[in-house]
This record gives C-alpha cells, sequence and structure tokens, in this order.
C-alpha cells in the first residue's frame, strides 16, 4: 500500500503535470495521488492546473484534492463579492491583498484585476466556467486515507475530525504545527511553506514553496517509511 502526496501548487501547471510525471514513473499512472490544496492563486495558470485535475477525475484518475484556503477565494468573489476570508489578519479583500495572488489567478481567465471591481466581478462570472467554480467550491476539507490524514493546513488537536471547524482545516498553524500530539493518523499536509518538505513524528508538511520559486514537492509514504521522489529518484525522510 502506498499513497502519493504533492504539495501546494499554485498556478504551476507544468510542475504539477511534472509532479504527476514522477509519480508515475515511480509508481504507475493509475496510483493514488493526494493533493494537500491551494490550486489556485500566485502562479501563472491557475485555471490550467484546475482543468487538469479535473480532466484527471473524470477520466477516472483516483486523485484526491483538498480545499485549501486559496481555493475559497475565486468561488466566494463570485458567489459573495463582498466576503473577507476571516483568516486574514488585514482584514483586505482578496482582490486587494497584494501577497494572494488574486491577478494572477484572475489572469489566467484572461481578466484584469485592475478594472473597476463592478466590471469585474460581471468579466468574471462570464469568464470563469461554472464547472470550474463547482470544483473549487465542492472540494472536501479532508480525506482520510488508510496511511494519512490529508487536510490542506492541519487539525485543531484533541477535536474529533468530524467536528473540527473548516476554518481551522484551512488556516491552522498555532495550535497545530507546534503540538506533538499523537493525532492517530499521520497529518499530511500543506499551507506553511518551508525550504522543503519535512516529516515530523506526527505529521508530513507538503509545502516546500512553489508558491515562491521553489519546487513543488512529491512524497510517496508507505507503511513505516516516506521519502521524497525527485527526478533522479527516492530520497529518504526521517522525523525531525
Amino acid at each position: 500500500m502506498r499513497l502519493y502526496a504533492i504539495g501546494d501548487i499554485h498556478g504551476h501547471l507544468d510542475q504539477l503535470k511534472a509532479a504527476h510525471e514522477r509519480v508515475f514513473r515511480d509508481g504507475g499512472r493509475d496510483t493514488v495521488i493526494a493533493h494537500v490544496g491551494d490550486l489556485i492563486d500566485r502562479g501563472p495558470d491557475s485555471r490550467g492546473v484546475v482543468q487538469h485535475l479535473m480532466e484527471g477525475r473524470r477520466a477516472g484518475r483516483p486523485w484526491i484534492v483538498t480545499r485549501g484556503n486559496h481555493d475559497r477565494f475565486l468561488p466566494a468573489f463570485l458567489q459573495r463579492p463582498d466576503w473577507v476570508d476571516p483568516g486574514l489578519s488585514s482584514g483586505q479583500h482578496w482582490i486587494d491583498h497584494p501577497g494572494l495572488g488574486a491577478a494572477a489567478t484572475l489572469a489566467s481567465y484572461g481578466l484584469d484585476a485592475a478594472m473597476p471591481r463592478a466590471a469585474l466581478l460581471e468579466a468574471a462570472r462570464r469568464a470563469v466556467p461554472d464547472d470550474h467554480v463547482r470544483f473549487l467550491a465542492g472540494l472536501p476539507l479532508w480525506h482520510l486515507h488508510p496511511l494519512a490524514l490529508v487536510v490542506h493546513a492541519g487539525v485543531r488537536p484533541g477535536i474529533d475530525l468530524q467536528r473540527q471547524q473548516e476554518q481551522d482545516l484551512v488556516w491552522i498553524r498555532q495550535g497545530f504545527l507546534d503540538s506533538e500530539a499523537d493525532h492517530g493518523p499521520l497529518v499530511v499536509h500543506g499551507h506553511t511553506a518551508l525550504e522543503r518538505p519535512v516529516l515530523y513524528r506526527n505529521r508530513l508538511n507538503m509545502d516546500g514553496g512553489a508558491a515562491y520559486g521553489r519546487p513543488l514537492a512529491t512524497a510517496v509514504i508507505e507503511p513505516g517509511a516516506v521519502h521524497l521522489l525527485t527526478e533522479s529518484g527516492r530520497e529518504p525522510l526521517s522525523p525531525e
């Protein structure tokens, strides 16, 4: 039994396809791949990433895709245009926040984020396919696999999985990253960018910082072992 995991994609379609190819070489084209969320924003082709994952799922690929905090922004803008994510300490709207990457996502759909807000909203509702909106809005918050719990940001320690709050599952850092609690399964997550993936005794952080120009991380999880997948093969990870 094995589970492959891919970190935060952030609009990098070429890197996503390359990551998939690494998995296919290691485990075949029909193996289970978990994507930890943050499909869109910052990178150059958010539209392409969404389309690629949708097409894979439609073709019957056993791909797990969980919802990241960034994956909420585009559907929310189209459906509730004034919504501001309470996880943003700045209190800024997705469109206005300089670091969230809205402009890059909108550009991938042929839109200019500098347009007046009302005109931008009208144009976006025409330009973004309905099935992209449904796909992003319908992504599950977590997936429990026999080898791991896949979730975007993490979990609130000590809280039953069925009672976890969405805001924690897509945003949590404090209280999770510093916890040494046994969560039961290994928690495979992203959200907090590192120089490269790191395995801890209770979790695996897969966000290697593709949003900031670093490689999109890929790993294979097997009973008792975790390896990074690189272009030159497997590289073992030991708990820190």
